[in-house]
């Protein structure tokens, strides 16, 4: 995003009376990890039930006047953005912030966290614990917004939507050649080894379900896409994630 956008969007922010999307924290340096965890997981939820891909929470700006005062909080870059790591392993389903934006104003510095919607049917906890707003305040995900999450259609395939901006050029060629052979060490036994390598690479993967009538799913990008090819998969981050549980977690 850039500067202007987020300009904009700051702009935008300020100007709506503030509601369970959006977060504005006076925030120092020393801003407790565990209470960001906290409206991530609250802000990403509020986020999901109102049909919205974002949520925000931004620093530096006064909750009550709507005046930017600017922030202290973490100006090294690297450190600001290890925060990403530390949400990632304190959150389950294991998620982060979509990007963590630094915007220098004439009245101080801000920083915009970008939060994802909770996906459809699992809301996001903190620490094993799911949060809500209750108006401008943090407060325990109640059972009826937990319900109303949870019940949301499972059987979408989230995998299965075709990326509509995707096209055979965004699949990577040593990546399809590998799939090939895998299918082939698969189902050998059913299909000749010679009927598949003769299949064309759009046969190929209307054979495997990766493409639907030809358009290429979510699921063809993830495992076949160029690097590329991942920011149309936006807003979702196509990255692997972890976290140490047991022993190994110290």
């Amino acid at each position: 995003m850039t500067e202007p956008e987020l300009q904009e969007v700051l702009k935008r922010l300020l100007a709506e009376w503030e509601h369970e999307c959006v977060e504005f924290k006076d925030a120092n340096d020393n801003f407790s990890t565990s209470d960001i965890g906290k409206y991530f997981s609250a802000l990403s939820n509020e986020a999901n039930l109102r049909g919205l891909l974002f949520a925000w929470l931004i620093f530096g700006v006064d909750n009550k006047s709507r005046r930017i005062i600017g922030t202290e909080y973490r100006h090294e870059k690297a450190r600001l953005h290890s925060l990403k790591h530390q949400i990632a392993q304190g959150s389950d389903p294991s998620t982060s912030f979509r990007e963590i934006h630094e915007l220098v104003t004439t009245s101080g510095r801000v920083v915009l966290f970008e939060i994802p919607a909770a996906p459809r049917g699992i809301p996001i906890s903190w620490q094993g614990h799911c949060y809500a707003r209750n108006g401008s305040t943090l407060a325990a995900l109640s059972i009826a917004k937990q319900d109303e999450i949870r019940a949301q259609s499972l059987a979408d395939d989230w995998s299965a939507i075709i990326c509509k901006e995707a096209t055979p050029a965004d699949l990577d060629q040593e990546a399809l050649a590998k799939a090939r052979d895998i299918f082939i060490g698969k189902y050998r036994d059913r299909i000749p080894e010679p009927t598949i390598k003769a299949w064309d690479d759009a046969t190929f993967l209307e054979k495997t379900r990766l493409t639907v009538r030809g358009g290429i799913t979510r699921a063809c990008l993830l495992l076949l896409g160029r690097e590329q090819a991942t920011t149309l998969l936006n807003p979702y981050v196509a990255e692997l994630s972890w976290k140490l549980e047991g022993p190994e977690r110290g």
